[in-house]
């Protein structure tokens, strides 16, 4: 047995004041500030969420200049800080479940006299208690070893430290190390496998923030960009710099537009075929990574039981101290991705730090982790697979599924984590890419769902393509069929139609005007209607429950009546792309919608002619897929092995590694 380095206390290597909350908490005194009692009814829980969120921040922070370096900080004197915090807690609980670490030691270093250093744990219902303290004394420096059982961590918790400084300031580095088998010593080698496409700039900062961490060379074998654009990352300014720092570690690949999981396939037949890392890690090109998450996902993937995928978690880039993203499952019974029950997204760390809430103490177990960041062992691609051949959508959350099924599990990894886009703040419900959305739902599930019939997801499916077709939004309606024409046609022509499909779904849905965008307003009519809203009605209130059901029950029928003849020619109303809803649509025959990122909108025309042909075309093709479902599972489920091996995506590949070929 040896010691490993597990964890070091790490400050943002930028100093960037927005991020601090996830390294330090100045609010050392605030413990246990959620003095809730979870209700049995929804409603409660409603308001105990919205207490939970209070802010309970002073909103006072330390001075960036306090951060001596990327693993120390200076506390000024009669300060005290808290490193009860997302980077610098250390996550117990998993570390407990999912791993051959038994104990773990913390040393912390402080130099200045009458300094103290106080450990605290967490229970998994987040309650805390004190563990141990030392002080510096009358000595100008000291460093002071705990050493802490994970024994009583089987549901989840924490560790953590709070620093005081007395009346000089105080300088504190700390690292949580263990004792592990000598054949777990020395770390795993990484593969970095990002796919890029039109962002270069974007990507070239992140290639530049990978090769300027001295940490993260040592676990390097290889980074590898897969280029599917037009704009290079190698013509961004950022690239020279990155070149120069990975050397020889960086490979760049140039490729057709094969979409996410082209792109990552590429990354990981590659890391297979060249043998030499134990590790792939899956990255986006848009994306602000800590990469001291990159080291401790490799180290945490090292030391556990088995091989076990190992992802991180998703801030806001917008808004840094928000965690967008804490964990994911799959509902099988609807087959529907979602966050735990116990989650709360889009937590705000500067109004409520870990220690103040404590549903983040509650371990949580995953189905998959985006592949926005996530570590793979070679082992799973081996022996399961690689990508499906699905462009988009759902290709990390299938992988996740199918790994589980052959023993490989997920943890999603507190401590470890990339800034990036939120979900909310796209559109990939209504564009180009709900055909991609609803395809590869229903092949995942066709692959995974343990429910005869695949549960309850015909019937949704033909609930949301309702929902779309009363709110006029015909283009999406269309692509959602064209998606269940294409998942009945079979696994054979995944692969043949990976390069060309998505211009095929852009040039298709173009033909509707919802599909049509325009970036100037002044680009449609004003907006004319031939009667008020009823009774001065506030048209953007959501309204009530049995409300919600008539309309549900008549807007189908509503359809089929006549276009107000106004409406054909000026838009009733405009609706603002979070107020999009069918409910506010539905009694409209026309309506000018914006879209969620801000940046277009586009006009929807009630069309009761195209609204009759594609609803029973709609009604068609479901009873087909319900009736055809278990025997269109066993086709996709006899091809899996074939289509995600490595052989398969060899030869898609081959236009571009054997171009004269």
């Amino acid at each position: 047995m040896s010691r490993r380095v597990l964890q070091r206390l790490v400050l943002p290597g930028d100093k960037d004041v927005d991020v601090l909350p996830l390294y330090v908490d100045p609010d050392a005194a605030v413990l246990d500030a959620d003095k809730y009692v979870v209700g049995g009814n929804q409603g409660a829980k409603d308001i105990n969420a919205a207490q939970i969120r209070q802010s309970i921040s002073s909103g006072h922070t330390i001075h960036p200049d306090q951060i001596t370096g990327r693993y120390a900080v200076r506390l000024e004197p009669g300060e005290d800080l808290s490193f009860g915090t997302y980077f610098n807690a250390f996550p117990a609980g998993y570390w407990r479940r999912w791993t051959v670490v038994d104990d773990v030691r913390l040393t912390v270093a402080l130099t200045g006299a009458g300094a103290a250093v106080t450990v605290y744990r967490s229970m998994a219902n987040g309650r805390s208690q004190r563990v141990d303290s030392a002080s510096t004394g009358a000595d100008a420096k000291g460093e002071f070893t705990f050493d802490l059982p994970l024994k009583p961590f089987v549901d989840g918790g924490w560790y953590w430290y709070d620093v005081v400084a007395g009346e000089e300031p105080v300088g504190v580095e700390a690292v949580w190390d263990a004792e592990v088998p000598d054949d777990r010593l020395h770390p795993g080698r990484l593969t970095i496998a990002i796919t890029t496409m039109n962002r270069p700039d974007f990507c070239g900062k992140l290639l530049a923030q990978l090769g300027g961490d001295r940490g993260l060379h040592e676990i390097l074998d290889e980074v590898l960009v897969m280029e599917q654009g037009t704009q290079k990352v190698v013509e961004s300014s950022e690239f020279p710099g990155a070149q120069e720092a990975l050397g020889d570690k960086l490979r760049v690949l140039e490729q057709g537009n094969l979409g996410g999981s082209g792109g990552y396939a590429r990354g990981q037949y590659e890391a297979v075929r060249k043998g030499t890392a134990t590790y792939a890690m899956m990255m986006d090109d848009d994306v602000i990574c800590e990469p001291e998450s990159i080291i401790r996902a490799v180290t945490f993937a090292d030391l556990a039981k088995r091989p076990t995928i190992v992802g991180g978690h998703m801030f806001s880039i917008y808004d840094r101290s928000v965690l967008h993203s804490f964990g994911e499952i799959v509902q099988r019974y609807k087959f529907w991705w979602r966050s735990p029950e116990t989650v709360l997204n889009d937590w705000d760390f500067a109004a409520r730090n870990l220690r103040s809430a404590r549903w983040l103490h509650r371990r949580i177990d995953v189905d998959f982790n985006g592949w926005f960041m996530c570590v793979i062992p070679l082992q799973t691609l081996r022996e399961i697979g690689l990508s499906l051949p699905i462009f988009i959508k759902w290709d990390d959350s299938e992988f996740g599924l199918r790994a589980s099924e052959a023993g490989y599990p997920t943890v999603t990894f507190p401590g470890a984590a990339v800034w990036h886009i939120p979900w909310t703040d796209k559109n990939d419900a209504l564009d180009w890419q709900a055909y991609f959305h609803h395809r590869n739902r229903l092949i995942a599930a066709l692959l995974h769902s343990p429910y005869p019939g695949g549960g309850s997801l015909v019937r949704e499916s033909f609930a949301h393509t309702l929902k779309h077709l009363v709110a006029m939004q015909y283009s999406t309606a269309e692509l959602r069929h064209k998606a269940i024409e294409d998942v009945l046609a079979g696994p054979e022509m995944l692969h043949r139609e990976l390069p060309t499909k998505l211009a095929e779904v852009n040039a298709f849905r173009k033909q509707w005007t919802d599909a049509v965008l325009e970036a100037d307003r002044e680009a449609f009519p004003e907006v004319r209607r031939t009667k008020p809203p009823r009774r001065g009605k506030d048209e953007n209130e959501v309204p009530r429950k049995l409300s919600l059901l008539i309309t549900a029950a008549l807007a189908p029928v509503r359809q089929l009546t006549k276009v107000r003849p106004m409406a054909e020619e000026f838009p009733e109303t405009e609706v603002a792309g979070m107020d999009n809803k069918w409910y506010r649509l539905a009694g409209h025959d026309s309506a000018v919608v914006s879209m969620p990122d801000g940046t277009a909108a586009a006009l929807y025309r009630r069309d009761p002619q195209h609204y009759r042909d594609l609803l029973r075309r709609s009604v068609d093709i479901h009873l087909r897929l319900r009736r055809e479902w278990d025997d269109l599972a066993a086709r996709y489920r006899d091809a899996l092995g074939e289509i995600t091996s490595p052989e398969a995506w060899e030869e898609t590949f081959r236009p571009w590694t054997e171009p004269d070929k």
